[in-house]
């Protein structure tokens, strides 16, 4: 069963940071939109990625999954990556007042999402601090000495690893992370925004 922290829990938008892919970015909306115009692959839908490793949950061949995945970490196909609802109009909130915003992604390189980062929010390059620590275990590290208590990540095992390191995770709800859990849980940005003291 999961457990939820009470609605009145106040973040400090100071001291918030996120996780991009799956919490900015629908990067696994994408990854349908390309299994399917240029592999062909139809039977497979957002609900059924159950776990982040995708060859764990998805019928498709291994090297199938690992193709798809190298463009979208090579940006050819940003053109296709759209923001989580409200998630431009919240970070742009926080960008006038807290910025400069703060991205940890786990993938190997910053670029291209941070071009897609600033084409997506309207804000200059200067209001936007993105990290790419190439894996998810070096993220509190990187957290802890930018100062930020608070991390919104999708991938229930690196909220685990933050727990442990003294950062509060917030988990944003996706089908792969349904297990039980211990953390303060946000369905959508505007859930998300309720909680932030602005």
């Amino acid at each position: 069963m999961l457990r939820h922290e009470p609605d009145t829990r106040v973040i400090d938008p100071a001291s918030l940071a996120f996780d991009i892919d799956g919490v900015v970015a629908d990067t696994m909306r994408l990854f349908l939109d390309i299994a399917r115009a240029e592999y062909d692959i139809t039977h497979i839908s957002y609900g059924d990625i159950t776990h982040y490793m995708l060859e764990e949950c998805l019928d498709m061949e291994a090297g199938v999954i690992g193709e798809i995945i190298d463009k979208l970490l090579d940006g050819s196909r940003d053109d296709g990556l759209m923001p989580l609802q409200g998630a431009p109009e919240v970070l742009a909130k926080l960008g006038k007042s807290f910025g400069p915003l703060c991205f940890v992604t786990a993938r190997p390189t910053p670029d291209p999402i941070h071009q897609w980062i600033l084409k997506t929010l309207p804000m200059a390059s200067g209001g936007v601090d993105i990290t790419a620590t190439g894996s998810f275990e070096a993220k509190a590290d990187v957290l802890r000495e930018r100062g930020r208590r608070y991390f919104v990540e999708d991938r229930l095992e690196t909220c685990f690893l933050l727990e442990e390191a003294g950062i509060t995770p917030i988990l944003f709800k996706q089908p792969w992370n349904r297990k039980a859990h211990p953390f303060i849980e946000v369905e959508s940005w505007r859930e998300l925004e309720a909680k932030i003291a602005f």
